[in-house]
């Protein structure tokens, strides 16, 4: 949970963040080359403690939340397998609702993705 003094727009810069200046800007960028606004680039140069801190105890929440992820997708996918006479994932998959498969997506990405070490531009 962020601090009550962050600001979600900063740590949104900052996730976003590649710290490499621009020359051609001033600036830096963003992760996918875009470089900042120069409104941007000042918004984030305002970062306080608190920002830098929010933006790590969300990197801890992550690390958790990867960790627990395979008991999660275990507990998530009980009830539908308790439903099937053919237990198997891709049964238990068309009985989903599209809100329960964008949950199960989301699990399932955290098991198979290899966490993302902590960096200033992970988050």
């Amino acid at each position: 949970m962020t601090t009550p003094s962050s600001r979600p727009d900063i740590i949104a810069l900052l996730a976003d963040a590649d710290f490499k200046y621009r020359a051609d800007t001033s600036t830096w960028s963003h992760r996918d080359g875009r470089p900042f606004s120069k409104e941007e680039q000042a918004r984030v140069l305002t970062a306080t403690r608190d920002d830098f801190e929010a933006q790590f105890e969300r990197f801890v929440e992550y690390r958790q939340e990867c960790a627990d992820a395979p008991e999660a997708l275990q507990r998530f996918l009980a009830p539908f397998m308790q439903q099937l006479t053919v237990k198997n994932l891709g049964n238990a998959h068309e009985i989903m609702s599209e809100g329960d498969r964008t949950e199960f997506n989301r699990l399932l990405g955290l098991i198979a993705e290899p966490p993302r070490p902590f960096t200033a531009n992970t988050f």
